[in-house]
């Protein structure tokens, strides 16, 4: 049986650890050529070297989601191997956004969360158009998160952040269909990896319990999803919202 993404050259932001690096490893394995980028320079070589020991084609690039110019250049860089048939927009300030209520929140914090977080992604997909389209089936999943459907108390930036990932998905989707463009959006639960070490256990036992399905999540629990909607199964499906957090919200 033919592999999901064989032949198709996904771009995975923010892959270096965690649940971007989850993502790029399952669609490795159902035959993807990838691209990656992080800021984390030293993660995402490992990432990137140990996607090629296993026989993936990979390209690794340090982007700046913050800097409108590291990722201009980025794209110009990766625009000269050829079109792109899928943008993963998973970069996000995910580490150390919590804690403080709404009346304490840091204003310097809530302002990289949104710079990165919100205007990074639609700037990421801005430059990747061009390169989507000229693939004539490309997708672009974006990472929401389930917080921003329950409305997860002190944690007011990266909340609002997702929020708007999810309203940008769907506009998204209305202007880049005539491109013949699919996006999406995933928001996934609390998922125990390296960009979340910070959160109390109670916040993870406090989800577990929650859910229909009374476990942790794992970055692996997300990836089935996000390959569906980069592939040709859902060549029809566009401007929605897939929840993935083992039944904590329901859609």
């Amino acid at each position: 049986m033919p592999r999901m993404l064989a032949d198709k050259r996904i771009l995975v932001t923010g892959a270096a650890r965690g649940l971007g690096r989850s993502i790029a490893v399952a669609a490795a394995a159902e035959g993807a050529q990838l691209v990656i980028s992080d800021i984390l320079d030293e993660e995402l070589n490992a990432t990137a070297e140990a996607l090629r020991q296993d026989g993936t084609q990979v390209e690794a690039l340090v982007i700046d989601q913050a800097d409108p110019a590291s990722i201009e250049a980025g794209m110009v860089q990766i625009a000269e191997n050829g079109p792109l048939h899928g943008l993963v927009n998973n970069a996000a300030i995910a580490t150390g956004v919590g804690g403080e209520t709404l009346m304490d929140y840091d204003l310097d914090l809530w302002d990289r969360v949104m710079t990165v977080n919100v205007r990074g992604s639609w700037l990421m997909t801005r430059a990747a158009v061009p390169l989507l389209a000229a693939s004539g089936s490309g997708r672009i999943v974006n990472l929401a998160s389930d917080t921003a459907l329950w409305g997860a108390p002190k944690l007011m930036a990266y909340v609002a952040s997702k929020g708007a990932v999810v309203s940008m998905t769907r506009s998204m989707a209305r202007e880049l269909g005539e491109r013949s463009i699919c996006v999406n959006a995933v928001a996934p639960g609390l998922t125990h990896c390296e960009a979340t070490e910070y959160v109390p256990q109670e916040r993870y036992d406090f989800y577990a319990e929650g859910r229909a399905l009374k476990r942790e999540q794992q970055p692996d629990d997300v990836d089935g999803t996000i390959l569906y909607l980069l592939s040709d199964w859902s060549k029809f499906v566009t401007g929605q919202l897939i929840p993935v957090n083992g039944g904590f919200v329901f859609n």
